[in-house]
C-alpha cells in the first residue's frame, strides 16, 4: 500500500507496509500468524469457498492437515488443540441425543470419562465389550441406537489387539461407524482407513510432535464421516496455532526414523524383561508369546516404543518404590517423545467394565531414545529394588517367628 505524504505517523506505522518480495524457499514452511485475512472484494467477504478467518487455519496448518490427510489415507484430516479433543470432537460429530456408543473396555480413561460425562448429560448412552471379543460378538451387542463403535488396538494399558478388518467389516454390513485412537501406530504402523474404519484419531502430542512440548490432536476421516467432522469442526471452533502446527510439520520429517529407532529399543528391551526373574509376562505385540502376536504380525508394520510388563506379585509399596528408584525413566503420563518413561498403571484399571484378575501388577514403559544398554542397566537396579522392597517383609517375618 501506498499512503499519502500528509497521513499521519501513527497511521503509517498501522498501514505502511511495504510489499516484500516472494518467500524465501526454506526447508520448512512459513509461519503464517493471523486472525483477520484481509480480503479484495465484499463478494470474497461472504464466499464460503475461500478462507475468510484466521481460526478455520492459514497456509501453516494446511500444510500439517495435507500432510497428514496424506500420511493417514485420508479423504480429510482435522485438527484440534489436543489428542482428548480429538476424540471428543469427533464423538460430538458423529453422535446425537439418544445415540449409543460401544467401546472397547481399554479405551483412553479420558475418553471413559467422556462417555459417562458429557455424552451421557447430553442423552448418549455408551457400553463396553471386552478387548478380546471377535466381530460377531460385537455384532450381537448393536441395537437400533448403536451409531458408533470406538476402538483402540493395542489396548490402552494392557495392549490386547482386536481384528479391526473384521469389526470394521461387521459395522459396515450393520451400518454402524467406526472410530479407533490410532495413537500408538502413529498413523505409520497401522493405517486403520485402509481396513475399513471411518475415523482415525491420533494424538499428535506423542510420536508426531515427538518431544513432549506440544498438545495437538487429529482426526482423520473418509466418505461421510469426514462430511460430519467437516460440519462439525467449523461449528465448534477448534483450532490450533500456526507455531503449534510448524512443531508438529516438523516432527513429521523425523517421524519414521524416531518410531523405527523406538520401536527396537522396545523390542530389545521387551525380550530381556522376558528373562528376567521378577517380571511374569511381557506385553508387547510384536513377542512371538503375546496373545495379539498374529493380528499384529498381519496388519502392522512394526511397534513403538510403548510396552507393558507384569511383574511378580508384589506390594504397591514395592513397585512405587521400584520406579522410583529408575534413573533415565522419568516417572509421569503421557508418552512418545525422546526420554524413557515408567509408571504404574494398576490404579487406573478400577473403572473398567470387564474387570481381569491379574496375577502381578502392571507396568507401562516407554523406551525412548536413549542407549538400549543404559536403560537396561536402569531397569535391572529397578527391578533389584523391588525384590529387596518384596523380601523385606519376609525377612521380618521369619525373624519374629
Amino acid at each position: 500500500m501506498t499512503l499519502c505524504s500528509t497521513v499521519h505517523e501513527q497511521t503509517r506505522l498501522i498501514h505502511g507496509d511495504t510489499p516484500c518480495d516472494a518467500l524465501q524457499r526454506t526447508p520448512g514452511p512459513p509461519i503464517q500468524r493471523g486472525s483477520t485475512v484481509l480480503l479484495p472484494t465484499c463478494e470474497a467477504l461472504y464466499d464460503g469457498g475461500k478462507v475468510t478467518y484466521g481460526r478455520v487455519g492459514l497456509s501453516t496448518q494446511r500444510t500439517l492437515r495435507d500432510a497428514l490427510r496424506d500420511l493417514e489415507n485420508a479423504d480429510e484430516a482435522f485438527l484440534y488443540p489436543s489428542g482428548l479433543t480429538a476424540i471428543t470432537g469427533t464423538l460430538l460429530a458423529l453422535l446425537s441425543a439418544g445415540d449409543e456408543v460401544l467401546a472397547c473396555d481399554t479405551v483412553y480413561n479420558p475418553t471413559r470419562r467422556f462417555l459417562a460425562g458429557t455424552l451421557a448429560r447430553f442423552g448418549v448412552t455408551a457400553r463396553y465389550f471386552d478387548p478380546a471379543d471377535d466381530a460377531e460378538a460385537i455384532r450381537a451387542m448393536i441395537t437400533p441406537k448403536t451409531r458408533v463403535i470406538f476402538l483402540e488396538s493395542p489396548g490402552s494399558l494392557s495392549f490386547e489387539m482386536q481384528d479391526i478388518p473384521a469389526i470394521a467389516a461387521m459395522a459396515k454390513e450393520a451400518g454402524v461407524m467406526t472410530v479407533i485412537d490410532n495413537t500408538w501406530a502413529a498413523g505409520v504402523l497401522f493405517k486403520p482407513l485402509d481396513h475399513g474404519i471411518d475415523v482415525s484419531i491420533q494424538s499428535l502430542t506423542k510420536y508426531v510432535c515427538g518431544h513432549s512440548d506440544v498438545f495437538m490432536g487429529l482426526a482423520a476421516a473418509k466418505g461421510h464421516a469426514a462430511e460430519l467432522l467437516a460440519s462439525s469442526s467449523y461449528e465448534t471452533g477448534w483450532a490450533v496455532s500456526p507455531d503449534d502446527a510448524y512443531m508438529a510439520i516438523r516432527g513429521l520429517r523425523t517421524l519414521r526414523t524416531r518410531l523405527t529407532q523406538h520401536g527396537a529399543a522396545a523390542l530389545e528391551v521387551a525380550r530381556w524383561l522376558e528373562a528376567q526373574p521378577e517380571v511374569r509376562s511381557v506385553m508387547c505385540p510384536a513377542l512371538p508369546t503375546d496373545p495379539g502376536h498374529a493380528i499384529w504380525k498381519r496388519d502392522f508394520t512394526g511397534i513403538c516404543g510403548l510396552i507393558g510388563a507384569m511383574l511378580e506379585p508384589a506390594s504397591n509399596e514395592a513397585v512405587a518404590a521400584m520406579v522410583e528408584r529408575l534413573e533415565l525413566f522419568g516417572l509421569g503420563f503421557s508418552w512418545g517423545g525422546y526420554e524413557s518413561l515408567a509408571i504404574p498403571v494398576d490404579p487406573q484399571l478400577a473403572a473398567r467394565t470387564h474387570k481381569r484378575s491379574y496375577p502381578g501388577p502392571l507396568l507401562r514403559l516407554h523406551i525412548g531414545l536413549e542407549s538400549v544398554d543404559d536403560l537396561i542397566a536402569d531397569l535391572r537396579q529397578g527391578l533389584d529394588t523391588l525384590s529387596q522392597e518384596t523380601a523385606a517383609p519376609q525377612r521380618k517375618l521369619r525373624a519374629a517367628g
